[in-house]
């Protein structure tokens, strides 16, 4: 026997409400750390010169990719830092 209209919509919300409710719990749990993830990988590759040069090889890429007068206005490239974070 099939399920009504309205009994299918019902099983689907009761569903939808669970799913929700796991979610929620996974972020609190989450979040109970206190810790924001860029605070985890800020600073990890300091110092490396393997990471600066995978830095220094993107750019060139993406500065190749570049029409030629983009490319000179942008030759002196200075360090990004992430906006409000200081260590």
């Amino acid at each position: 026997m099939a399920m009504s209209r309205s009994a299918l919509i019902e099983a689907r919300l009761s569903a939808l409400e669970a799913e929700v409710a796991r979610m929620k719990q996974q972020v609190e749990t989450v979040g109970e750390s206190g810790k924001d993830w860029l605070d985890e990988v800020y600073g990890s590759f300091a110092n490396d010169p393997d990471y600066d040069k995978a830095m220094e090889l993107g750019r060139k890429y993406r500065e190749s990719l570049r029409p030629k007068a983009a490319r000179k206005k942008n030759r002196a490239v200075k360090k990004k830092t992430v906006k409000g974070r200081r260590r």
